[in-house]
């Protein structure tokens, strides 16, 4: 019986890198980020980097924007030629209409696809789309591996730290009086994907009880789970990633460790400076 060919697809917030790309022929479909109203295909005409040292230095409205339904439906006409069928996993649909929309580009293109709502991004989505191409090669049915994938989405992790409430106010997420109040007492919410959605799931004082708050969630994780890899997520801020890097290499030496740049679709919202940690349970 002859394999099926599968075309893996997904967008840009799954920070994958090149290589791994590359080596799988991942079709990666680019998220677009608006500043000041203009619009740029993310890693394709700007870096999350270049992204992130412009909202540091600019004024103006920083946003990220679902990619065209025609950038999909012309990308199934293609695949539909060469592939048997198609699984896309794409970030939460409720940060991004692009799940929604592969899928019905698909429809419209008459390409057979499985899309998976990833409820997330970042690290856990890069991980759900490996852990399935793993799957698939293993020769499990196409409908296991979709099932297993759907499954493992509520063992991921991603928590997130702003610097400041100022982004947040910005896109609406937290009121004047909020940011005021936060500013006084120096107050850090911390930032939990959960459903799809981040939600905000404790407030401290200071940025050392906010890394020791995350740490603790790692800890609570170990005793239950096999957690392989950690992912330290960041809006611009490479020696505080690292720092954060060694805290966790000297607590846990048999982690393997990656620093990520936080993904534009979560940054619009947090802001420069966001910190993160990321990782999936196994």
């Amino acid at each position: 019986m002859t394999k099926a060919k599968i075309a893996w697809i997904t967008d840009s917030s799954a920070s994958l890198s090149q290589e791994f790309i590359e080596e799988h022929q991942i079709h990666v479909i680019p998220l677009h980020v608006v500043i000041n109203n203009e619009f740029y295909k993310e890693n394709v005409d700007i870096t999350e980097k270049e992204f992130y040292e412009r909202m540091k230095n600019e004024e103006g409205k920083f946003q990220s924007s679902q990619p065209s339904i025609n950038d999909f439906v012309e990308l199934y006409h293609k695949l539909k030629e060469e592939y048997d069928f198609g699984i896309a996993i794409h970030a939460s649909s409720v940060l991004t209409g692009t799940y929604q929309s592969s899928a019905m580009a698909a429809e419209m293109a008459g390409f057979k696809l499985f899309a998976i709502d990833s409820q997330i991004g970042s690290y856990p989505l890069s991980f759900l789309i490996n852990k399935g191409i793993e799957l698939a090669e293993s020769g499990l049915a196409i409908e296991e591996v979709v099932s297993r994938l759907n499954a493992l989405r509520e063992h991921t992790r991603l928590y997130l730290v702003p610097s400041n409430l100022n982004q947040l106010h910005k896109s609406g997420r937290v009121s004047g009086s909020q940011k005021i109040l936060a500013s006084l007492f120096n107050i850090k919410p911390i930032l939990a994907m959960e459903e799809g959605a981040a939600k905000i799931k404790e407030k401290v004082r200071t940025e050392k009880k906010a890394t020791a708050w995350l740490l603790n969630q790692l800890k609570e994780d170990l005793a239950k789970n096999i957690v392989k890899k950690v992912a330290i997520l960041h809006a611009n801020d490479v020696d505080k990633a690292a720092e954060i890097e060694t805290l966790i290499n000297e607590t846990y030496p048999k982690i393997e460790t990656a620093k990520l740049m936080l993904i534009t679709v979560a940054g619009v919202h947090t802001g420069v400076g966001t910190m993160g940690l990321s990782w999936v349970c196994e």
